[in-house]
């Protein structure tokens, strides 16, 4: 099968992650960059990975890379590519992107000059003088980087952070894929208890679930490439197989709590949607009562990091507190806490045995990390 290039756009910090995703699931030539994992793999893998990576951002199929200086030059970079093979005829076929150090530098013109070279190849291939643009959405993403351009096809549609369980309207501090990089760090593998006191809304704990039952984050949603003829729904089948056939069955000390009622109901409501209701538990509880009950466990969470100023000290008030938590636990539990706050390690009392660069978002964080780590 004909090899395809792809590329994962991730969060800053979770690189190494994704490639470490991108290599089980027997993707080749894996090259980890700022913020983006570049590799090869098949037509058949994009179901795959897809529905496997849990800290990637998107999966994007690279049609083509070229050099362009002018707008000639991406003009016909791009008319050469067959869009026909991707796009229907009454496909709709936006374009979005970035030129970074380039002398293409104006994102609107690019946008222009991309839309209309796809336009006139269409127009060719078809026999047709207008394009309705009426049917199924092909997004194309390109990237322009020191005059070296990438067009790009998204294969994902929605973020891949969208699990399809997260309860609507309501706006988590922590995105899934971050939430599951946590997890993954914290080295969990679904023997020991798992514990998160500032639970919110529950994404830390089910991600954990899901990690811990080896369950495919994607299983629960859908993707845009599925519209794609070129993609035989036989490999969107066998990739599904695939994963329900990967899946343990077992018994898992998983739970979350918060001193938010609220909270904890959508967690609660989150995890049924997510289909972990059976092996992770919610409860109404006040963190600084938290006891790390047994010899050893996880403890993974994310407690409010306060941005404001006013806020900043009131969460330098509660890191305080939770530091006399983490102090009174069994020596032999591993924890895991990210914060924004500059002044963490001072607030909680204790200086991490390992830190981890990350990013929420936009959002400058460190993972801090204690025990056995």
């Amino acid at each position: 099968m004909e090899q395809l290039k792809f590329v994962v756009p991730c969060l800053m910090g979770l690189e190494k992650i994704v490639s470490d995703e991108l290599k089980r699931l027997g993707a080749s030539e894996v090259r980890a960059d700022n913020g983006h994992v570049t590799c090869l793999g098949t037509l058949a893998d994009i179901p795959r990975f897809n529905l496997w990576l849990r800290c990637g951002a998107r999966v994007q199929l690279v049609l083509a890379e070229f050099e362009a200086r002018s707008f000639e030059e991406l003009f016909q970079g791009v008319k050469k590519i067959d869009w026909e093979d991707w796009i229907a005829q009454d496909g709709e076929f936006p374009v979005k992107g970035y030129s970074i150090s380039s002398q293409l530098h104006s994102v609107p013109a690019c946008q222009s000059i991309i839309k209309k070279a796809v336009s006139q190849h269409l127009s060719e291939a078809y026999g047709m003088e207008w394009l309705p643009e009426t049917g199924y959405r092909t997004q194309i993403q390109f990237s322009i980087l020191k005059d070296h351009v990438s067009i790009m096809l998204d294969t994902s549609g929605e973020g891949l952070y969208k699990r399809g369980y997260r309860a609507v309207g309501v706006e988590a501090p922590l995105r899934e894929t971050l939430a599951a990089a946590l997890v993954i760090l914290s080295r969990y593998k679904g023997l020991d208890p798992f514990r998160d006191p500032f639970c919110g809304s529950g994404t830390i704990a089910i991600e954990a679930a899901l990690i811990a039952q080896n369950r495919a984050p994607g299983l629960n949603r859908s993707f845009a490439a599925q519209k794609w003829d070129t993609i035989p729904s036989k490999y969107w089948m066998d990739a599904v197989e695939e994963a329900l056939d990967k899946q343990f069955h077992g018994k898992y000390d998983i739970w979350g709590g918060d001193i938010d009622p609220h909270a904890v109901e959508i967690a609660r409501a989150n995890a049924e949607k997510a289909e972990v209701e059976d092996i992770v538990r919610f409860d109404v509880a006040n963190a600084m009562d938290f006891h790390g009950e047994g010899k050893y466990g996880r403890l993974v969470t994310n407690p409010p990091y306060g941005e404001r100023l006013l806020e900043k000290k009131e969460a330098g008030a509660l890191y305080r507190q939770f530091g006399q938590v983490v102090k009174r636990m069994p020596p032999d539990w591993r924890v895991s806490i990210l914060s924004s706050h500059t002044e963490f390690e001072d607030c909680l009392g204790m200086k991490a045995v390992k830190k981890r660069k990350l990013y929420n978002g936009m959002l400058k964080c460190d993972l801090f990390m204690y025990g056995k780590v």
